[in-house]
This record gives C-alpha cells, sequence and structure tokens, in this order.
C-alpha cells in the first residue's frame, strides 16, 4: 500500500508532534534535547508556511505515519534560493517507502516555487538509511562534521549532503 501524501494541515499536528517527540527522545537524527509540544510543533508549522516552504505529510489507512518539510538553509539574502530539507517517519513505519514519497514530493514541491538546491543535514553519520534515500534522489555527499554534537552521551558526525533543483546552478536565478 503506498502512502497519501499531502499538504500538512494544523490537524495533523498532533501526529507531527507524536513522530518529532520520538526521534528527539529515542534517536539522534535531530540534536534538540527535549521534545516540544504541540503548541511550538504549530508555530513552527505556521513560520515553515508562511515563509513560503512546503510542509507535507504521508498517511496510510488516515493515519499521519510521517512528515517532510523544506526550510531556510540559511538566513543571509544570497542563500533565499536554497531549500533544507527535513523528513522524518514515524518508529516502525521506516523501510516501507514513505521516506521515498515524501521525498520526492518535496524536491517537486521546492521545484516548482522556484528553489535552486536542497540541502539536507542528516543526524548522525551512521544513519545509513536517511543517507541512503537521498542518495537515492540525487544527492551527493559535500562534507561531515566529526564530533560537532553531543547527545544520548556521546559525540555525534553530521553529514551534509545537496543536490540540484530545476536549473541548479547553471543559469542566473529569476528575480525574488
Amino acid at each position: 500500500m503506498s502512502p497519501i501524501v499531502r499538504n500538512a494541515s494544523e490537524a495533523d499536528v498532533p501526529a507531527i508532534a507524536a513522530i518529532y517527540a520520538a526521534e528527539v527522545r529515542d534517536f539522534v537524527n535531530t540534536y534538540e534535547y527535549d521534545a516540544p509540544d504541540e503548541a511550538e510543533m504549530r508555530g513552527r508549522m505556521r513560520n515553515v508556511l508562511a515563509g513560503g516552504y512546503p510542509y507535507i505529510v504521508a498517511e496510510l489507512g488516515g493515519q499521519v505515519v510521517g512528515y517532510a518539510y523544506a526550510s531556510s538553509f540559511r538566513s543571509r539574502a544570497a542563500y533565499r534560493w536554497v531549500v533544507e530539507n527535513s523528513v522524518y517517519v514515524a518508529a516502525g513505519r521506516q523501510g516501507k517507502g514513505i521516506g521515498a514519497a515524501l521525498l520526492r514530493k518535496l524536491i517537486a514541491e521546492c521545484e516548482a516555487r522556484g528553489f535552486r538546491q536542497m540541502v539536507a543535514v542528516i543526524g548522525e553519520a551512521g544513519n545509513t538509511a536517511s543517507i541512503r534515500l537521498h542518495e537515492r534522489f540525487g544527492f551527493r555527499h559535500v562534507g561531515t562534521f566529526p564530533g560537532i554534537a553531543w547527545k544520548h552521551d556521546r559525540w555525534l558526525d553530521t553529514v551534509f549532503m545537496q543536490r540540484a533543483l530545476g536549473k541548479g546552478d547553471t543559469a542566473e536565478p529569476s528575480v525574488g
């Protein structure tokens, strides 16, 4: 069964917050220590959408089983054509095509908005599932920051991957 991927709404926030809370609590895919509550997650969603970025969810059987969004890579004006992606799949639902469905749609949404580069910032170099997912979609490894974060009583590396969107860096961007 393929997931249904659609635009997220505020009604999805409880499921999104629960998925993210498990990531914060149990894994090193995010470097936050304390899981944000629903109000904070709602505010984050609003900020992403207000910035003109996509925020999507994947559903199976009417249940949200993953989410993804793009956001500003950096705040300086020259970076305005670059997005950073975030993809999260509910615990126990990995390896079922949910992450791929989300990333495929996120890339398409970002290209449609005129963004030219997408960066993945992957917590922990040992996160081979995320690295392989991004490689399948044309991301290439552009660097690793060794021992840059401390979580769950250990130092963690951070992997940077990148892919072009649309014309990438082969043409001048439109005014924006």
